[in-house]
């Protein structure tokens, strides 16, 4: 599959089609950005049942800053809909494949049970502070 350009009217709906989304968040005046597209591109090709988006900061900013977004390139990854990766940087091409295989790998069952105890881990310290 090739990329798909995200904007702030298609983020939300392609979060949660579910599956596994990765998101380039990049500029077009920003040099690793440029060396990175293409390794994006290819890696996506490979993948045709993950969706590969990228997201144009200078057209976007108001999704690059609702995700903090402070260097690019930066990756996201998002899995089921929730958030499972995120770094700034480009990625390896080898490290990009590896990413999608773990991302496939993860056990989303598990994902979500962490989640749940570190909000209730954080709902318990809330309330110990209100005592």
């Amino acid at each position: 599959m090739a990329t798909v350009d995200l904007t702030a009217d298609t983020f939300e709906a392609t979060v949660e089609e579910g599956g596994i989304l990765f998101i380039d968040f990049w500029a077009g005046w920003c040099g690793p950005c440029k060396a990175f597209a293409p390794v994006y591109e290819r890696v996506s090709e490979e993948f045709p049942d993950v969706v590969f988006g990228k997201v144009d900061t200078e057209a976007e900013q108001e999704l690059a800053g609702a995700f903090g977004i402070r260097s690019i390139p930066t990756t996201v990854v998002f899995k089921e809909g929730i958030g499972v990766f995120m770094q700034p940087g480009a990625l390896p091409e080898d490290a990009l494949r590896d990413l999608v295989a773990k991302v496939k790998d993860l056990d989303m069952d598990e994902v979500r049970a962490e989640i749940e105890a570190q909000e209730a881990a954080m709902e318990a310290e809330a309330a110990a502070l209100e005592d």
